[in-house]
């Protein structure tokens, strides 16, 4: 992150940590040596963890992931079958938006007019829970479509080439700043 001279980090709400280490790490560098680094700030999404099919994080090693490759009549089976607000017993019962997995999706694909309806229906039970993940499927489907269209579109070549040319770059913005630091800690005044 330093050695980029990043200001803004996106993350999730489990790495915010590393991004206060390393503003500490800035904030120590730039008081004992001059304004260096910038104090990189974390940049979070509306929804912060993305919660898994069980309610927790979504983890490859919890097994609770939605894959953007995989066919998209298993991501329909997993999102129907995915952990809701344990208040809903039944169709009948009121639930709490906010205590439900499936609402931090629908904050991810869904417009705030239909998660306003969704809340609504949610809390007085005018919606069941199977109702409000056909809703979350109607958009989720059709970007997990497109995603899956352009990389078939994607040749591994272009990819390549890319990947090389943002190493290049980046290795050039990592030796501007290890030269700054250089000089800063006079570690040029000993190389030399």
């Amino acid at each position: 992150i330093l050695i980029y001279r990043a200001e803004g980090v996106p993350v999730g709400a489990d790495q915010v940590p590393h991004i206060e280490l390393t503003r500490e790490i800035a904030r120590r560098f730039n008081h004992f040596y001059g304004e260096t680094f910038p104090e990189p700030k974390q940049i979070l999404m509306p929804v912060a963890k993305i919660p898994g099919t069980d309610g927790r994080k979504m983890s490859k090693s919890y097994n609770n992931a939605v894959y953007l490759s995989e066919p998209l009549k298993d991501v329909e089976m997993k999102i129907l079958t995915m952990k809701t607000d344990t208040r809903r017993m039944r169709r009948k019962d009121p639930g709490e938006p906010e205590d439900c997995p499936v609402f931090d999706l629908h904050r991810v694909y869904s417009s705030e007019e239909e998660r306003s309806e969704i809340v609504q229906g949610c809390r007085t039970a005018g919606i069941g829970c199977i109702d409000c993940k056909k809703i979350l499927l109607a958009h989720l489907i059709p970007h997990l479509e497109e995603h899956q269209r352009r990389r078939e579109e994607v040749r591994v070549e272009n990819v390549v080439e890319v990947l090389r040319e943002g190493s290049r770059k980046a290795a050039e913005v990592a030796e501007r700043t290890m030269e700054v630091v250089r000089q800063r800690v006079r570690l040029v005044e000993i190389w030399t």
